[in-house]
């Protein structure tokens, strides 16, 4: 080791060390810890609205921040009575308008002959259109919603709101199934690649503190995404189970090397901690790419995803090697042999095609990636489908299927226009692509007025049944309050006033007793005030007026978001180019595809760029980067690939954050793979490299592949959600096919490539000094020199001068001439390239590890079947 490597080595040992002695300490705070995140995960606030992650810039937004800046928006749902008649239909919506906080019931009053009639009654259902007394917001309006499903319980009923959180609570419990399968699966893939059972309940229980704290402390953000909630434990486990089973496997090399239970965990956590540092780094940097998604939803999944990778860091190397030295007893009497096959099948596969597969691949890549640039991303969910529906679900599809679905647009105007308004409301009707509009230009008061409509004392007279002089006096005052005396003057009989603004003045006079009406006309203008009152909360702002369009266009098109675009050009017309918002859902879909356009570009870059650098300074070539990259690209553009081939729609956000994962965390099989071949093209030729690295590495990608492909086929077949059951579709998609990749693709790509990286490799060359200690002394590496003492361990060396030892195990013998040749060769290119940086990756690289997967088993095998090869290879390691 250099002086450098040494320091480091020492403060890893030391680390490791108040780890391991003090794991009662840490077992106690992290006892604290779980109390506190118990509790603080029901502080977490959740956001069910994908809308409210829309960057301050879309139309969207800025529309939805003014709306609710600017007006009311009552409570609302659709209530659908299956089975009834027309008869019943009409009585019962007599019996609903009366019920308590219902403020209107939306029902057709005419006959089964007018057009009408099909909107409200079709196929024996009755659709009700129910607004509530109170604020969307208000829990009072889903009280009143659930007095109405009670009043109505005898009926075969059907519901469709925003109202409540029936949605978000129906997830909550569908991820609680699946994180239970998915821990079923966990135990299930552990039994099937562990050594012992008594791993089982070490790692189980590491992963469950980790997902703990993970829920916990996001209470700590305040509030997060509903997907983020959802998926993130799931994530977790998947994207991180690689790191415990990485330091469980280095303490079981230890303690079989002959140290006791505290020592090789100590030995094996200073080992372990850079190892899987390097690991988690290209996983956290796929995760970081998302946080430069304009979509704000990405800085949302991708810290709190980063931050449970954080945390099952922490969880691995400070509640971890407590538990091994808890349970190292029952590990010990558990063991059992491992049922991971060998795959040696493959690795001859894959010499033997290794002129084949890759032009296979380039042409495969290429189809790929034209195809998945064809993908039919979707950014709402009124064209995808789930594999289950929950009853909110069946109740929407129900009144859709009976009722047609409704496309409301919201188109935020200058207030106080009224003429303006009303001609725009014109322009609007008279298009084909609007059904309807409603505006407070268009919306009837009394006696065919509407309530924008300017009328005249004596027209108001005739309206109301009120005597002439009275109003007359009525309008003198209005005009009098508003600072109007020249109408007054001039003559208060020609003076026009808009109906709402009048009739709601003449009613505040009634109940201020200045006024006394016949009760017949007060009954009648009370009523009259209450309608005005709640359709100026909900259409009329201080500043903005609000038109609400009804479209005859589906919610997700290309003609709706032109038709979109019509509406501004037209209201350019009528506004003097004054700015105008229009907001719903097909604004909410138009401004995320303008924002995935941008932020598909940025996540494909950034991960990309990440990961290079990343793998650049762990392989220490511009060639290995390259091809693990271009491997894990291919199988990103095959994964979707697969939407466009089969004809269905995928929700946008699968691609960003599924993409995201497989280059951060699907590459690691990859890396492990090629880490590995690497290593062994040091001392044997590219076939056995091949096989052994494939054998190696396949336990690793068998129980981390399995785990994230289970995961995702729970999250795609269980969950009501299309957001959620599309992120779980493609990761299982996605990481079944790196799987594939890495293990029938990469190997000849590396095989064929092998001159390549050898050519692009670099590095610092740094000196090879001679170290000088005494006393008793602890060696971990690749070493070359004297050796005065007593050995005590374990031993791969080829030794020059005289060994006087007790062989506990394995041989001892003297080397032929033969034999020692590999070694004469490695030292000899020592001495003539001390400073060349081959020497240093040599003596960092092999730090005392059996390079073959199999350990002293399988290295017993290559013996017997070339007798030579022992001396070259340890005398390799002992250089």
């Amino acid at each position: 080791m250099n002086d450098n490597e040494k320091q480091t080595s020492s403060v890893m040992i030391k680390i490791a060390s108040f780890i391991v002695d003090k794991r009662m300490l840490f077992f106690l705070i992290y006892i604290i810890a779980l109390i506190f995140s118990f509790f603080s995960s029901n502080w977490v606030n959740v956001e069910n609205d994908l809308a409210a992650y829309l960057s301050g810039d879309t139309e969207t937004r800025q529309g939805l921040d003014l709306m609710e800046e600017q007006f009311t928006t009552f409570g609302t749902a659709k209530v659908m009575v299956a089975n009834i008649t027309w008869e019943e239909a009409r009585m019962l919506k007599n019996r609903i308008a009366e019920m308590d906080g219902v403020q209107s019931v939306g029902f057709t009053e005419e006959t089964e002959e007018e057009k009408e009639f099909v909107k409200h009654y079709n196929d024996g259902g009755a659709l009700y259109s129910l607004t509530f007394n109170y604020d969307e917001d208000d829990p009072r309006a889903l009280e009143s919603l659930n007095n109405v499903k009670s009043e109505l319980s005898s009926y075969d009923l059907y519901v469709s709101t925003s109202l409540g959180n029936q949605q978000a609570e129906i997830i909550e419990n569908e991820m609680k199934t699946i994180i239970a399968l998915v821990a079923v699966v966990v135990v299930g893939v552990l039994l099937f690649t562990s050594e012992s059972f008594g791993e089982i309940p070490v790692l189980g229980l590491t992963f469950l503190v980790s997902m703990l704290l993970n829920g916990g402390t996001n209470f700590f953000f305040g509030t997060i995404s509903f997907v983020s909630n959802s998926v993130s434990s799931i994530l977790q486990l998947a994207l991180s189970v690689d790191y415990a089973i990485i330091l469980c496997n280095r303490y079981k090399e230890e303690y079989a090397g002959g140290l006791s239970v505290r020592d090789a965990c100590i030995v094996a956590l200073s080992k372990s901690i850079p190892e899987i540092l390097s690991s988690s780094l290209t996983t956290i940097s796929g995760l970081f790419a998302l946080v430069f998604m304009h979509y704000k939803i990405g800085a949302d999944m991708g810290i709190i995803l980063i931050k449970a990778i954080l945390l099952s860091l922490l969880t691995v190397f400070t509640l971890m090697p407590g538990l091994i030295v808890l349970f190292s007893g029952v590990m010990e009497k558990t063991k059992h042999k491992s049922f991971v096959p060998k795959i040696t099948v493959v690795g001859k596969f894959d010499y033997l095609t290794r002129a084949i597969i890759p032009i296979l691949f380039v042409g495969v890549f290429v189809m790929a990636f034209h195809f998945s640039k064809s993908c039919p991303y979707v950014y709402g969910y009124s064209t995808l489908s789930t594999p289950v529906l929950n009853e909110v679900q069946i109740s929407d599809n129900l009144i859709t299927d009976t009722f047609g679905r409704e496309n409301l647009l919201a188109v935020v105007v200058p207030g106080h226009d009224h003429p303006s308004e009303k001609k725009f409301l014109e322009a609007l009707t008279a298009r084909p692509e609007v059904h309807h509009c409603q505006g407070l230009a268009n919306t009837e008061a009394m006696g065919g007025y509407m309530l924008t409509d300017t009328l005249t004392p004596r027209q108001l007279s005739e309206l109301v049944g009120v005597d002439f002089e009275l109003i007359e006096l009525l309008y003198s005052a209005y005009a009098a309050e508003q600072e109007e005396y020249g109408r007054i003057i001039g003559g208060i009989s020609s003076y026009k006033v808009p109906l709402m603004d009048i009739l709601m003045y003449i009613y505040e006079k009634v109940e201020e007793g200045y006024v006394t009406l016949d009760p017949d006309v007060y009954r009648t203008l009370s009523d009259a005030y209450e309608q005005i009152s709640n359709g100026r909360k909900q259409l009329e702002g201080p500043d903005h007026d609000r038109i609400l369009v009804y479209l005859n266009l589906p919610e997700e098109s290309d003609e709706t978001f032109a038709f979109i675009d019509e509406i501004h050009t037209m209201a350019a017309e009528y506004y003097d180019d004054q700015p105008v918002l229009v907001v719903g859902e097909s604004t909410s879909q138009k401004d995320l595809r303008a924002s995935f356009e941008t932020d598909n570009l940025i996540v494909s870059i950034v991960s990309v760029l990440f990961v290079l650098v990343i793998l650049l300074f762990t392989f220490k070539s511009a060639g290995m980067p390259v091809l693990l990259i271009a491997v894990i690209e291919g199988a990103i553009f095959m994964n979707f690939s697969f939407p466009t081939i089969m004809k269905e729609n995928i929700f946008f956000m699968g691609y960003l954050i599924v993409s995201s994962i497989q280059m951060g965390a699907n590459i690691d099989y990859a890396i492990v793979i090629s880490s590995r071949y690497t290593e062994l093209r040091k001392t044997i030729d590219r076939k056995q490299s091949i096989i052994e690295a494939l054998n190696f590495a396949f336990p690793t990608i068998i129980t981390s592949g399995s785990m994230m492909i289970l995961a995702g086929v729970f999250l795609s077949q269980i969950t009501s959600d299309p957001c959620i059951a599309g992120i779980g579709e493609c990761l299982a998609r996605g990481t079944s096919i790196s799987v594939v990749l890495v293990m029938f693709v990469l190997p000849q790509i590396l095989l064929i490539g092998d001159r390549i990286i050898q050519k692009t490799a670099f590095d610092v060359a740094m000196p090879v000094r001679t170290r000088e200690e005494h006393g008793t002394i602890m060696v971990n590496g690749a070493i070359r020199g004297t050796v005065n003492g007593t050995v005590i361990g374990t031993m791969n060396a080829v030794v020059r001068g005289e060994v006087k030892a007790v062989v506990v195990s394995g041989t001892m013998e003297n080397a032929s001439q033969e034999a020692l040749k590999p070694a004469q060769a490695i030292e000899d290119k020592m001495f003539a390239y001390r400073k060349d940086e081959e020497a240093e990756r040599t003596v960092v690289a092999e730090q005392g590890e059996d390079p073959s997967p199999g350990g002293k088993e399988e290295t017993d095998e290559r013996e017997a079947a070339d007798p030579g090869e022992k001396g070259g290879k340890d005398a390799g390691k002992k250089d």
